[in-house]
């Protein structure tokens, strides 16, 4: 029996693993003495090593559960289903947020420094610096990649799951791999044994060991193939082991062909459209609209596909809807799949389908939110959002499936439309729900310019642009929102967009400004002002007249100085500025003083 922290302990992305276990006890043995060493050089690290297939996660689960409670367990994945690495940085993203820490956002993802490391990292590094933690990082690709997340803190326990050694790591940690090859003979026939259930193994205990030789002893396979005997009931053990040889090839290949291969058609079609999922979750809202089917088929089918081990449970959202997770063990061979057996328009039309549902989630969200919205169709009972409070812990929760719904949409650029309705919707939503991090706003304003360029949508691109810059210049970040500033310049010149150009001028100037440069930041300011006077805009004119009173004193141009911001005073008086007179009446004065010091001088 599995043995949980203690409630003291938090847990944390740590779904249970398959049952029954079998075997794997010097493995465990192995991961506990190295446990218990002393840290060389900040945390202790214990690998696990081994094929697809091996059992490395269930194997990670289990240690991960059999440690006294009350210490904090995190574990996160560090590949994409698809098998891409994840970046460091949106690991340690995932891991602050379990933790409800808030996210160091100063250097935004996408700024153009090379090398610069995501401040998340930092964060999630200090943030375990005290804590008795155990990190369970699970597909891991290189050292290079889980280096960024390791603290200097020797009561945190990183237990690393990965093909490799992750031999690099020798240079300042010790790392003794505990390497997983297949189980020995009776433990793959125990497992097979209680799998399969009945007298069928146990009868034949030839078959048995042939099917566990065919297997090569690896838990999956094993797995997979219990599951295809209890759907051919009539079929003897020695069966199973023929089938799989005659498939061929790498032998969990080979056993998923033939699990899979025994699924009721509508539960295999809603499988291969699941790799279409944003980061490979999936629960009843996503899948029904995937597979084109009401919500409560859908839900039968995860169940059923979740029972046959061809789906990961995770741990429940934050409403308690159950969620799943495409193995990555068998992403590839259900993307092959649907390449060959589900016509370009069929996949087409579930990606639109999901889109739209997204869609209308987000914006009934977004209207329990904020109730001055329009109440869009409610959703089907199972489905729906039903308070502020569950409308908010769902947009949360889903914040980064639905980024990344968002992006892929846009990336693909077949369905326009739906993307772009997506994007708009979260960038109303999601603030609502709490602060907007400068990072996630940036991933969707960089969605609407893709959009709008694609597009031919020259005001849609300008704004995008405007945006981006400002939260670039919010975040110290001058170079590149000038960068910004000057193509949505570009932007509103064709046609003529007074309004957007002005503003543009004026953060190119604001740029300037902030990097030092007087006399750049007085031009961009003073086109800015023309366009400001041919708008018709006393307050912005009043604004640009103190910056370029400001640049020219910095050039040592006093009597210029001294009449812009005379201009601005006056402008400033008539519009009632109180706040804004006595700030440009203060600089003026600071600047009299400054000009009869000079003089005594």
């Amino acid at each position: 029996m599995d043995a949980r922290p203690a409630p003291g302990g938090l847990v944390v992305g740590l779904p249970p693993g398959p049952e029954p276990f079998a075997g794997r006890a010097a493995e465990l043995a192995a991961l506990r003495n190295e446990a218990r060493r002393p840290a060389d050089a900040g945390c202790r690290i214990l690998v696990i090593s081994g094929r697809p297939g091996s059992g490395r996660t269930t194997l990670a689960r289990r240690f991960a559960r059999s440690l006294p409670g009350g210490r904090q367990v995190l574990a996160e994945s560090l590949s994409a289903p698809d098998g891409a690495p994840v970046d460091p940085g949106a690991v340690a993203r995932r891991l602050l947020a379990a933790l409800d820490h808030p996210v160091d956002t100063s250097l935004a993802p996408g700024d153009p420094q090379e090398g610069a490391e995501d401040p998340a990292c930092g964060s999630l590094r200090e943030v375990l610096t005290g804590c008795d933690t155990l990190l369970l990082l699970d597909d891991v690709a290189s050292a290079e990649q889980l280096r960024p997340l390791l603290p200097p803190e020797p009561r945190c326990l990183v237990l690393a799951a990965t093909t490799g050694p992750l031999s690099a790591l020798a240079d300042r940690h010790r790392v003794d791999p505990v390497i997983l090859r297949g189980l020995d003979e009776p433990a793959a026939v125990e497992l097979l044994t209680t799998l399969v259930g009945g007298t069928r193994i146990s009868c034949d205990p030839v078959g048995a060991a042939e099917l566990a030789e065919a297997c090569a002893g690896r838990p999956a396979p094993l797995r997979l193939m219990a599951h295809w005997l209890r759907a051919h009931p009539k079929a003897a053990v020695p069966e199973a082991a023929a089938a799989l040889r005659e498939v061929g090839g790498e032998v969990l290949a080979a056993a998923f062909t033939l699990r899979y291969r025994a699924l009721p058609v509508a539960q295999a079609r809603l499988l291969r459209m699941l790799t279409l999922a944003p980061d490979g979750v999936v629960d009843l809202r996503t899948a029904s609209a995937l597979a084109g089917c009401p919500a409560p088929d859908a839900a039968a089918a995860l169940g059923a596909l979740a029972e046959g081990e061809l789906l990961e449970q995770l741990e429940p959202a934050a409403d308690g809807t159950a969620r799943y997770r495409v193995p990555g063990r068998f992403f590839a061979q259900l993307a092959a799949l649907r390449a060959e057996l589900d016509r370009p328009g069929e996949v087409q039309l579930a990606r639109a389908r999901l889109l739209e549902r997204l869609v209308r989630l987000v914006d009934s969200a977004r209207a329990l939110l904020d109730p001055g919205q329009a109440t869009p169709d409610p959703l089907p009972g199972p489905l729906r959002l039903h308070t502020a409070d569950h409308a908010r812990h769902w947009l949360l929760g889903e914040r980064e499936p639905l980024l990344l719904a968002a992006e892929q949409a846009i990336g693909q650029g077949d369905l326009d439309g739906s993307a772009a309705r997506l994007t708009g919707a979260l960038l109303r939503a999601l603030p609502l729900a709490g602060p907007l991090a400068p990072a996630d706003a940036v991933r969707l304003h960089q969605l609407v310019l893709t959009w709008a360029e694609r597009q031919g949508a020259p005001r849609r691109a300008a704004a995008a642009l405007l945006n981006l810059a400002e939260l670039r210049a919010a975040a110290g970040q001058w170079r590149p929102a000038g960068e910004h500033y000057r193509a949505a310049l570009a932007h509103s010149r064709n046609p003529l967009d007074q309004s957007v150009a002005a503003r543009a001028l004026e953060g190119v100037g604001e740029c300037h400004r902030a990097l030092g440069d007087a006399v750049r930041a007085a031009d961009s300011y003073g086109r800015a002002l023309a366009l400001r006077r041919a708008l018709d805009d006393p307050a912005a004119q009043a604004r640009l007249l103190a910056r370029i009173g400001e640049a020219h004193a910095a050039q040592r141009r006093f009597e210029e100085a001294v009449r812009e911001y005379r201009a601005a005073l006056g402008l400033l008086r008539r519009l009632g500025d109180e706040r804004g007179t006595a700030a440009v009446a203060a600089a003026l004065a600071a600047l009299a003083r400054r000009l009869g010091t000079d003089r005594s001088r």
